[in-house]
This record gives structure tokens, sequence and C-alpha cells, in this order.
């Protein structure tokens, strides 16, 4: 009897959409599962069968062990794929699946509970031989902790022992630093993870981060496919990985692998695994953890192997050997992968919620993109606030590491994704940084002095040409809504060849802009803020694909833009610009949006964690209000004036709107500064 004939993916998005693939491609019939967030998403309608299991909280739904085996049951699907996240790494949901005669593609509950751990982990690791990072893992207490951290110098690492991703997690420098750091890091840990419980580390300074996949079959096979650079990261969580590492070469790749696979024995391990290490400047690596899933960033594993590990985990979960011993494994060329998020820059790195407009991947050479939404305009997709920011990964691969990273940049370029402020402009700056292009970045480097963090805020907002170009595609717009060149839009001043004028206002730039439009017999002769006239044609415009060919002043570019009738989105650079025309009333109401007013707004779409005042309350400038949570991101929100607290709009729990009044208080007036007496 064969292993298994349906298999159910329970996930989400992106991975679940890429399992579904390759299990059809291999005769496999498939099960999407979905909350009420996902039930127009792209897995449900690429699988087989589609099954709803809760709603979109996601310890209603992608976290029910419950529920997701109940929709096993429903529709006889007799295999499950977890993907990465959610339940990938319960081994209490490997057991249950055993136990409902459920094969769960990965590895056993014993080796899942073996890494899951990250104390326990590193006492199995010095058994087996691996190297680790001088560290601790014991009694919490302050007093010890202080001492350990002593003995191992200073800075260290304090790493939540159950958990990942940068959570619970804080870099100490020095003892005086210490007592608060376990207490932000305990709390942290226990709202995430469960448990509270800390481990002390060595801060590897300069350090890569470098990881190994690793892959075993049930016939005691081992092998590792290569590495994966993974140091481009901000506050310890991945933005660019890459195959192989610039800092490793064939000897060391040896090393390291040889490494990981003793580690995967170690634990008795079958499936696909990863195994994560910190690189020194001296080429001395250490063991951090064991990823007992598939990552995020396998595509460009696959890149450089030519091989699918989803179908490798399926057939081993199906009992077969493992396809390539591991003198077969080859590494061709160079892959680069970017994650793109829902996030923006410019606020902190907020996550960004609200509808999809647009979502057109790059169809270039050498290019994979592997999201969850389905392709188009206005195809009813959003981004919500109750997952992971992650829309997609853009992955390039080429001969060379420099092909592919000009590949990743221009593959960036061509992804259309308008709706909410994405990362997209920051990932292309990172792949462009001189370091980058030399091979030379840490896991410090993003969020350094020199890094491209610190660079985000010099970014220009519109320029004169960003306006006379949105205006030509905004008087374009409507005259094909039948209106003629001579009359733009009812309130115009418009007649005949004379000029048309409008205030056009860009969402990031703080005035807005007079422009007047002169038709032309094939374009438009366009002024902004009396400056010298530029000429704009319209060559051709396609809004399927929400893109247009335009020529400014003789040079010819195409653009990625979206009239949406009461605002033309207008992409530049990788970033978003958003105009819409200006009129004087259009600011009522918006006096004090940066809370100088005393109403404190919610950010974001989210869920309050913490309140850190009380109505009644006095508060000095910059203190903290309250902590939300979106999207797995904490993010604090302190008041930019003093006064008094007279209203809490929400409490502990609340799910929040995006621009939502949650906090109000009555601001003290300004003291205006004291002046020296005149002699």
């Amino acid at each position: 009897m064969p292993a298994f004939e349906k298999l159910l993916i329970a996930n989400r998005g992106e991975i679940a959409a890429r399992v579904i693939r390759t299990a059809r491609a291999l005769g496999y019939a498939t099960v999407a599962v979905y909350s009420d967030a996902d039930a127009d998403g792209l897995a449900v309608r690429e699988a087989d069968e589609a099954i709803r299991i809760g709603p979109a909280n996601a310890a209603e739904s992608y976290l029910s062990v419950e529920a997701i085996l109940a929709a096993a049951a429903r529709t006889g699907a007799d295999a499950i794929h977890p993907g990465y996240g959610f339940l990938s790494e319960n081994a209490g949901f490997a057991q249950a699946c055993a136990d409902a005669e459920v094969v769960f593609v990965g590895p056993p509950p014993a080796a899942i509970e073996a890494m899951g751990d990250k104390a326990r982990a590193k006492a199995r690791m010095i058994e087996a031989g691996v190297p680790t990072v001088p560290g601790y893992q014991g009694d919490q207490s302050v007093e010890v902790l202080t001492k350990e951290a002593a003995r191992i110098g200073y800075p260290v690492l304090l790493k939540a022992s159950a958990g990942g991703g940068g959570r619970g997690m804080r870099r100490v420098d020095g003892p005086e630093q210490l007592a608060d750091a376990v207490a932000g890091a305990t709390t942290e840990a226990q709202n995430a993870f469960g448990s509270g419980e800390l481990i002390l580390e060595k801060l590897v300074e300069g350090a890569r981060h470098v990881e190994i996949q690793v892959f075993a079959d049930t016939h005691g096979n081992a092998i590792h496919l290569g590495e994966r650079d993974c140091s481009a990261q901000r506050r310890h969580q991945k933005i660019i990985e890459e195959s192989p590492c610039p800092a490793v070469d064939a000897d060391l790749r040896a090393r390291m692998g040889e490494a990981a696979v003793a580690a995967a024995k170690a634990i008795g391990y079958v499936g696909a695994g990863t195994v994560e290490f910190l690189l020194g400047a001296d080429g001395a690596f250490y063991f951090l953890e064991m990823n007992t899933r598939l990552q995020v960033e396998h595509p460009v594993t696959e890149e450089v192997t030519g091989q699918d590990l989803v179908a490798w985990q399926l057939d081993v979960a199906a009992g077969q050997t493992l396809p390539l011993t591991q003198e077969q494994v080859a590494l061709d060329g160079h892959a680069i992968e970017a994650r793109l998020y829902a996030e923006d820059p410019r606020a902190g790195f907020l996550p960004q919620t609200g509808p999809v407009h647009a979502w057109l991947p790059a169809q270039l050479e050498g290019v994979r993109v592997d999201h969850g939404f389905v392709e188009g305009v206005d195809q009813g997709m959003a981004v919500g606030s109750d997952y992971d920011p992650m829309v997609a990964k853009v992955i390039a691969r080429g001969r060379s590491r420099e092909q592919a990273r000009r590949r990743l940049i221009r593959a960036l370029e061509h992804t259309v994704l308008l709706g909410p402020v994405t990362n997209k402009a920051f990932l292309a700056d990172l792949l462009a940084h001189p370091r980058f292009v030399a091979g030379e970045v840490s896991t410090q480097f993003v969020e350094s002095s020199e890094g491209v963090e610190a660079e985000l805020g010099a970014r220009p907002g519109a320029s004169a040409a960003d306006f006379a170009v949105a205006a030509a595609l905004w008087a374009e717009g409507r005259r094909d809504l039948s209106l003629t060149r001579a009359g733009l839009e009812p309130g115009w001043r418009s007649a005949h060849s004379r000029a048309s004028v409008l205030e056009l206002r860009e969402a990031n730039t703080e005035d807005p802009a007079r422009v007047e439009l002169t038709p032309e017999a094939d374009g438009w002769s366009v002024r902004v803020d009396n400056g010298e006239p530029s000429r704009v044609r319209v060559l051709r415009r396609d809004p399927s694909r929400a893109r247009a060919r335009v020529d400014l002043d003789g040079l010819q570019r195409d653009v990625i833009t979206l009239d949406q009738g009461e605002a033309l989105i207008l992409e530049r650079d990788g970033a978003a610009l958003r105009f819409s025309e200006h009129r004087p009333h259009d600011n009522a109401g918006d006096a004090g949006s940066d809370g100088r007013d005393g109403i404190i707004r919610a950010p974001t779409m989210g869920r309050v964690l913490a309140l850190a005042v009380a109505a009644g309350e006095r508060v000095e400038a910059g203190a903290r209000l309250l902590t939300m949570e979106a999207m797995k991101i904490e993010s604090t929100l302190t008041t930019p004036v003093a006064g008094t607290i007279t209203e809490l709009r929400a409490a502990v729990g609340d799910q929040v709107d995006n621009g939502q009044v949650l906090v109000v208080l009555e601001p003290e007036p300004e003291t205006a500064p004291e002046t020296a007496p005149e002699s």
C-alpha cells in the first residue's frame, strides 16, 4: 500500500501554494486549509480541495491542532505538511498526527522536542562534539546571570530558550544593563513562547549567520546540501539570504557540513532541517540552533542544487531513500532571495495593512517569485494584521553572485505591489550597498551607523518631475473617461488650448504642488510650481498590468502606476507615491495627527498588549503609553507632549484599526524659553 495519497497543507500564503505545486506534480491530491482571512488566497484556489478551519485569529485556526486534524479527517487526507511557522515545530502536533495515523511530513516528535529548547539543544550539541558559543544556561536569577556574564565577557546576548526569530533577545554591553534586559527579555519570551526561560551567550561581534541545509531519511542516510548566508538581518529577522556564502570555501563548507550532519544524527533526525551557525571573522564557527522544518529561504538552495526540497520531504515521508549521496551534491551558480514585507521603513518598519490594489510579480529570466496572492489588479486581496507581514519572496539566480544580485534588483523593480507600503526600496538599497556588493555583510551591518537603515531618512519626497508625470497620467486617465483634452474634469479651469490648473498632493510630501497642464498635439506641457515647463507624453498604458510608458522631455521609461479615481499611485525607485487632488478643506481634521493635540492614534492595525498609563495620570513628553502587536511585531506608542491622560479608549487585548484613537490627553502649554534681560 502507498504511504499516503492525499496531502493536507497546514499553513497559508506562499508556502502553502508552493507545497501544493510540488505535491500535485508528484501526483498527490491536495487539500488547503484556510481561515476567514484567507478564503480567497492563492493556495485555496490551487488546491484540489479547501476547507475552512476557523476565524482569522491564528490560535483558533492555523495553531489549532484539533481544527487541523478535523479537517484532515473530513477530507480524507492521510498526510499533513506543516510548512514553516505555526505548528511546524510543535512536537505535540507531530505526535497527534501519529496518534491519528496521519503521516507528518517532518521529523519525529522526539527530534523536534530535542531541538525545541535552546538550552537542552546546546547541551546535546556539546555532547555530539559540535562547536558551540561560550555561554550559560541554568539559574535565572539576576545575581547568577550577572556572575556568568562577567565570566563569559561582555557584550553578551540574552536569548529565549523556547523560541527564536529575535523574540526575547537582548544585547547587553555591561553589567548595569543586565537587570533591565533580563526583565524585558523574560516578559517578551513568556508572551511569545509561553516560557520566560533565558540562556546567556557570548556575542560574537562582526559574525556572519550561516546555516547548513541537512536532510536525513529513515534508512540511516544523512547529508547536507551546502550553506546559506543569512547575515543581512534587522532585529534578528532575516531580510536577504544567499547561497553559497561569499566567505565559505570548499574546505570550510565540508567542515561545517560535517558538523551539521553530526547534529542531525545526534537526535535521530528525519526529513529537512537547518543547522544554524555563527561564523566568526577568524573562520571559527559555532552552533546556534537547529530548525526542525523547511526554512523560508530554502529556494536559494533549490536554485543552486537543482533539487526540489519539498519533493525530497514528501519522498522521505513516504519511506524512500534520499535521491543523492553526499558526493553527488553539487552547487552550480549563485542565488539570492529577498523577503518582501508589508512594512514602512520610514516609520520604524511598522507593519502595514490594507487592500492590495495590484499584485503582479516579476516575470524575468532567472527570477522566481514565491507568493500567496492572486495575480492581477483589484483581485480582492488584502494584507491583514493577523499574520506575519512577509507577502512574497523574490529569488534570482545567476552564473555568478554579481549576476544574481543585478537580476534581483531588476526583479524587485518589476514586481508590482500597490496598496500597503512595502520594504521594496529598502531591499534594493541594501542589494546596491557597496558592502553587500563586496560580500562583506555581518549580522550587525544593517542596523549599524554605516548600514542601509541609517540612510533611509535621506530619501527624497516627490520631485517636480514626479508631479509632472503624475499630473499627465491623471489628465490622461480623465480624458480616457470620455473627457476631451480641452476639459479635464468638472471644476477644473480648462478651455481648449488654455492651461488647466490643479493642486496635487503627494501623501509623503509636506506641501501640495500647483500644476498647470496645457494640452499639446500628442501630450502635455506641464509646469510645476511656476518652474520650467516639461513636455510629457503618455505613449502607452496597460491598466491590467499597472504600467505605462512615459516620455518626459525626450527620456522614455516604463513606470508602475494605477489610477484609482480619487487618487493615482506612481512608483519611483521602488517607493510608491500616492497623488490626490488637493483642496483647502482636505486638511480639516488633520491638525494634530502627529499627536501634539493630545490625540494618540494607532499607527497600524493590531492588538493592544499592555497599557503603561491610567486616566488622570500626568505624563512627560516621550513617556510610554501602551504597547501594540501587529503581525508578530511589537511597537511602543509614546506621547510627543507632556500632559494629563483624560481618556483611555482601548484595553489590553483589544483589536484596533489603523488610525483609531487610543489615548486622549490634555496637553500642557509649552513654556517659552527664558531670555536674558537687555543690557
